[in-house]
């Protein structure tokens, strides 16, 4: 079988909300339409790690971008950062299409627009740093998987195109 050469980043949650702060969960499991589309593209999917997980784990509270903002929490976001930046560049290199990258509109983490998360914020200037463009599409704060999701799923669909 031929590969589509096509690979999505996405934000971790978007394949795992166990890892979300227990009352912000908005799905069962995964964000199964999201998902779908994405597979049903042919894309593969890189998952990017969760460090809101990696620093605190799973019984933390919700908190606030300036309450994450450490120097501990950078340093674990850089890493991450890093390792994905040589990830990125190899499937460039390879003559790979990046389709995209995944963010949580209003995560202290991986929001892309507004007050960009730290994870994010973190990536896109490396990537900004290294001449890499890369087309960006979030995942709204009144996104439910279980609830009415027309106009995002048919906005995700143009942007995979």
């Amino acid at each position: 079988m031929n590969r589509s050469k096509k690979v999505i980043f996405i934000s971790h949650c978007i394949l795992n909300q166990n890892t979300v702060v227990k009352p912000l969960a908005r799905a069962k499991g995964a964000y199964t339409s999201i998902i779908k589309k994405i597979l049903d593209s042919g894309i593969g999917i890189h998952q990017l790690p969760c460090p809101e997980y990696l620093f605190l784990g799973l019984d933390r509270k919700p908190m606030s971008k300036e309450e994450y903002d450490s120097y501990e929490y950078r340093k674990i976001c850089r890493e991450i950062v890093l390792m994905n930046i040589q990830i990125i560049k190899e499937y460039i290199n390879k003559e790979y299409k990046i389709v995209g990258i995944v963010g949580i509109h209003c995560s202290p983490t991986c929001s892309i627009s507004g007050q960009t998360g730290i994870l994010m914020e973190e990536l896109l200037k490396l990537l900004d740093d290294e001449k890499i463009d890369i087309r960006t599409f979030e995942i709204l704060t009144n996104y439910i998987e279980d609830g009415e999701k027309q106009d995002i799923l048919s906005k995700f669909d143009d942007f995979l195109r």
